[in-house]
């Protein structure tokens, strides 16, 4: 933690990961980050998740979104907290918190949610903690399926880093 004289230098998105895991939340890491802890050299600013539709796992959700400051990410300045309904639907909630932004996503392209996902996970080792991530492989299917255009400038270089972990 920084001390009262030091400014955080941005977002601290191991932090996030960390205490997402200490707070029992189970979620599946997916997006930039996903293919960053599988070694692709892209960059990404938020962490984004897929969660268990849960009631219990929903409100394990909400009480890390309380315990971290999280407010919806608007183009006003409008401070709006979390409630259920926003992470209990088919949608998204994009938030900012005091450790950075995070993605909240019931389900992502296709309309794979966390149970479809399962399957096309890894576990990777963090902090000692195992974190749940969507596979490269996936990733890259999901990507070239995708038409928004970071996408497709990412996709090249997610499909070399699967091309090179295949090869190994």
């Amino acid at each position: 933690m920084p001390t009262s004289s030091e400014k955080p230098t941005g977002p601290d998105l191991g932090a996030i990961l960390e205490e997402l895991i200490e707070a029992g939340v189970e979620f599946i890491l997916v997006g930039g980050l996903a293919a960053v802890v599988q070694g692709a050299p892209v960059t990404t600013m938020d962490v984004d998740i897929v969660h268990k539709q849960s009631s219990e796992n929903i409100a394990k959700l909400l009480a890390f979104l309380k315990s971290i400051d999280a407010f919806h990410r608007r183009p006003d300045d409008k401070v709006i907290r979390p409630k259920e309904g926003d992470i209990s639907g088919t949608g998204h909630a994009l938030f900012t918190t005091r450790l950075g932004p995070l993605d909240i996503l019931a389900v992502i392209e296709k309309g794979k949610a966390y149970e479809d996902l399962l399957e096309h996970t890894v576990e990777i080792q963090f902090r000692g903690q195992t974190v749940r991530v969507l596979d490269l492989k996936t990733l890259v299917e999901l990507k070239r399926a995708s038409t928004d255009p970071r996408d497709r400038q990412r996709l090249p270089v997610l499909e070399e880093t699967l091309r090179q972990l295949e090869e190994e």
